[in-house]
C-alpha cells in the first residue's frame, strides 16, 4: 500500500508506503504487522538527498504464497524475512517518486497499491484511487480528544488508528456472524477483520484486534467510521474479556492503549480561522516523534522546543556508550542489546538511524519553519536506566546540578555517544535536506565550556553558518544572563529555560515537595533576569524565547513576556490556541492596534508591573 499522505493525521508532505513478503492479501487483511517507510516530499526533488525519514520494521509473521493448481496458502516467514526490511532504499525511493507522478497526475492525495515481481524482481503500481478520508477532513477544524482521568497501564497497546477515544464492554467475537450479540457502543475486540465486519464495526465505539497494521482492514475502515482503533496488539483477545469495561485511546500521541474501566475524557475543536495572528512567534514544545505529524495544521511558527533524551529513551532505548563500549556490559545487557540492534552490523548505526529518523519527523512536520532541537539533557541516573547505562554512569548525590549537558559533551566518559548525536543531526541536515533544524546546546555552565562544545561539534561536521547551520544555548544558568553578552558572541540565540533558571537563580531543588511553595517563575530575581537577558542578547541580533509550562498556566506571565519584547514563547500544542489568545490580548495593551513594536523594545521600570 502507498498513501500520498499521512494516513492518520492528513499531513500532506510526505509518502508512506507498507511492505510485506508475499501477497498483497496479508497486508489488506491485518494478517501482519507490515513495513513502513516514510518519505518527506520536498527531498524527493534532488537525487542527491535522502527522502526516507523514518523506517519502521513490522514483525511480517506470517505471509501469502502460490500453492499448487493456482491457490494460495499462508505460512510462517523466517526468523532472517522477520527481521530484515522488505524494500531497499533505491526500491522506497521509486515508489515514492511514482506515487508522487500518480498524485500530480490526478490533482489529489492518493491511495495506491504496488507489486513486486517475485521472478523479476521489477516494481509495479496495480492499483490507485483517491484517498478519501483524510483529505476530505475540514481543514479549518482542529478536533482533539484528551482523557481527564489519569489512567492506570493499560492492559494492551498497538497501532494507534485515528485520534479519538472510544469506551465500553468488550465483545469479543471470532466471525462476524454474531451481528445480534453485538450491543450499540460496545468494544469489537478480535483477531482480524474483514468487509464482512463493517456492519458489527459501524456499530461499534472502539475497535481492537490482534493483528494487523495501519493499512490493513482494520485500520482503513475505522479511519472512514471515525472509530478509533488499536491494531496490531497481539494479544487483546487472551487478556481482555467479554463483559469488561475499557476505554480505548488514540488520542494520546503514541501507540493506541487500551485502559480498564470506563474513564472520562473530553472532545474540543479549535477552529483555526478564530486563532489571532501575534507578532511575538508561539510555537510548539514537540518530544514524541510519532505524535508530530497530528499537529501539523496548527498555525505555529515552528518547534521552539524538541528533546533528544525522549527520542533516545523510548524509540532508542540504549545508551549509546553500551553500543561502543559491549565488553563493558553484563550478559543480560549485552543480549537486550542485541535483541534491540537486530540486523544492525554497525550497532552505533543502530543509534544514529533512530535518532535522525526522530529528529526527522518533527523537523518535517514544521517545514520549512525552525525547528530547535536541543542536545541530550539527561542526568546520569537518567542515562543509567537506559539499557546497559550502568557502567558508564556515576553515582551522584545531586543529579540535577551534576554531570549533565554541555558538561558531557566534551568529557572523556561522553565524548563518543554525543559525536553520535552528531552524526544523527548531521545526517538530518545534510543528507535529508532538513536545514530548518537548529542544534540546541542545554546547561553550558561556561564560556570556555561553550568553546569546547562548539570545537566538539566542529569536529564532528556541525559547524555553525555551515549549510545554515544556527547554534542556540539554553538559557538556564545565571551564568548565561550575567555574561548574555559573551555567550551571543558564541550562540545564534537563547532560549530561556524557565524551570532551572528558577531553581538556581532561587536555589530550590524543582523537584523537592517540600520546597514547592518556594519555586515561582514569577519571583523579581528570576523576572529581573529575564528582562536584563531578552534587550541584551536582541541587542547582539541575537532572538531570544522561552519553551515551559507557566505560559500554558499563567496569562500574567505571558503578558509579562510579551512586555520584555520576547521574540518567541513555546508551549504545549494543546495549549496552543490559548496562548496565542492570551499573546494577541498583551500585545495589544502594550503595542497597541498595530501590534508592530520593534524586537528588543525596552520598558521603563515605571511601565512593568510585576508579573505577579
Amino acid at each position: 500500500m502507498i498513501f500520498t499522505l499521512d494516513p492518520e493525521s492528513g499531513f500532506p508532505e510526505v509518502i508512506v508506503i507498507s511492505a510485506a513478503f508475499g501477497l498483497g492479501e496479508t497486508v489488506v487483511s491485518g494478517q501482519v504487522d507490515p513495513d513502513e517507510y516514510t518519505v518527506f516530499k520536498p527531498s524527493l526533488k534532488d537525487p542527491e538527498l535522502d527522502p526516507l525519514i523514518d523506517v519502521r520494521v513490522g514483525a511480517k509473521r506470517r505471509k501469502a504464497v502460490y500453492a499448487e493448481h493456482g491457490l494460495t496458502r499462508t505460512v510462517d516467514t523466517t526468523a532472517e524475512e522477520r527481521s530484515r526490511r522488505v524494500l531497499t532504499d533505491a526500491e522506497v525511493r521509486i515508489l515514492a517518486d511514482w506515487a508522487l507522478t500518480v498524485e500530480g497526475h490526478y490533482g489529489c492525495p492518493m491511495d495506491l497499491e504496488w507489486a513486486k515481481d517475485g521472478l523479476t524482481g521489477e516494481l509495479w503500481i496495480v492499483q490507485a484511487r483517491p484517498e478519501t478520508v483524510q483529505s476530505r477532513r475540514a481543514a479549518s477544524t482542529l478536533r482533539r480528544c484528551r482523557l481527564t482521568a489519569v489512567p492506570g497501564a493499560p492492559l494492551v497497546d498497538g497501532i494507534a488508528v485515528g485520534e479519538a477515544i472510544g469506551s465500553g464492554p468488550v465483545v469479543i467475537l471470532d466471525s462476524p456472524v454474531d451481528l445480534d450479540r453485538f450491543p450499540p457502543g460496545g468494544v469489537l475486540v478480535t483477531g482480524i477483520t474483514d468487509p464482512d465486519w463493517e456492519p458489527i464495526m459501524k456499530r461499534a465505539s472502539a475497535i481492537v484486534t490482534d493483528h494487523g497494521g495501519r493499512t490493513s482492514h482494520a485500520a482503513i475502515v475505522s479511519r472512514e467510521l471515525g472509530v478509533p482503533a488499536v491494531v496490531g496488539t497481539s494479544r487483546a483477545t487472551q487478556t481482555l474479556h467479554d463483559g469488561q469495561k475499557v476505554t480505548v485511546s488514540c488520542a494520546e500521541g503514541g501507540p493506541g492503549k487500551v485502559y480498564d474501566g470506563l474513564l472520562t475524557y473530553e472532545e474540543t475543536e479549535t477552529d483555526l480561522a478564530d486563532i489571532p495572528a501575534t507578532r511575538t512567534h508561539v510555537m510548539l514544545n514537540l518530544a514524541d516523534p510519532s505524535a508530530a505529524f497530528r499537529w501539523w495544521r496548527l498555525p505555529a511558527d515552528g518547534v521552539g522546543l524538541a528533546r533528544l533524551e525522549f527520542i533516545v529513551a523510548h524509540q532508542v532505548k540504549v545508551h549509546p556508550m553500551a553500543l561502543l563500549h559491549p565488553e563493558r556490559l553484563d550478559p543480560a545487557d549485552r543480549c537486550a542489546v542485541d535483541q534491540l540492534t537486530e540486523g544492525y552490523l554497525d550497532r552505533t548505526r543502530y543509534f544514529s538511524d533512530r535518532l535522525a529518523y526522530g529528529i526527522a519527523r518533527i523537523a518535517a512536520s514544521r517545514w520549512p519553519a525552525p525547528v530547535v532541537v536541543r542536545t541530550g539533557d539527561f542526568k546520569t541516573n537518567e542515562y543509567a536506566r537506559l539499557v546497559g547505562g550502568r557502567p558508564f554512569e556515576p553515582v551522584e548525590a545531586n543529579p540535577m546540578i551534576g554531570w549533565r549537558g554541555a558538561s558531557r559533551y566534551y568529557s572523556d566518559g561522553y565524548r563518543e555517544g554525543f559525536a553520535l548525536e552528531c552524526r544523527a543531526l548531521r545526517r538530518a541536515r545534510d543528507e535529508m535536506d532538513l536545514t530548518n533544524v537548529i542544534v540546541m546546546i542545554p546547561f553550558c555552565r561556561s564560556l570556555d565550556e561553550a568553546d569546547r562544545v562548539l570545537g566538539v561539534m566542529a569536529e564532528e561536521g556541525l559547524r555553525r553558518g555551515e549549510n545554515g547551520l544556527k547554534v542556540y544555548v539554553m538559557a538556564e544558568i545565571p551564568a548565561n544572563v550575567i555574561l548574555a553578552q559573551d555567550f551571543a558572541e558564541r550562540f545564534d540565540g537563547f532560549s530561556i529555560g524557565s524551570n532551572d533558571l528558577t531553581q538556581l537563580t532561587l536555589g530550590v531543588d524543582r523537584d523537592s515537595e517540600v520546597l514547592a511553595h518556594v519555586f515561582d517563575e514569577t519571583n523579581p530575581a528570576v523576572t529581573r533576569s529575564i528582562e536584563i537577558l531578552v534587550p541584551c542578547a536582541q541587542a547582539a541580533g541575537r532572538p531570544v524565547g522561552l519553551c515551559g509550562q507557566r505560559p500554558s498556566d499563567d496569562p500574567a506571565f505571558t503578558e509579562f513576556l510579551v512586555k520584555t519584547g520576547i521574540d518567541s514563547i513555546s508551549v504545549a500544542p494543546d495549549s496552543f490556541a490559548a496562548v496565542k489568545h492570551h499573546v494577541a490580548a498583551a500585545e495589544q495593551v502594550w503595542y497597541g492596534e498595530g501590534r508592530t513594536a520593534p524586537s528588543g523594545t525596552r520598558w521603563s521600570q515605571a511601565e512593568q508591573p510585576s508579573a505577579s
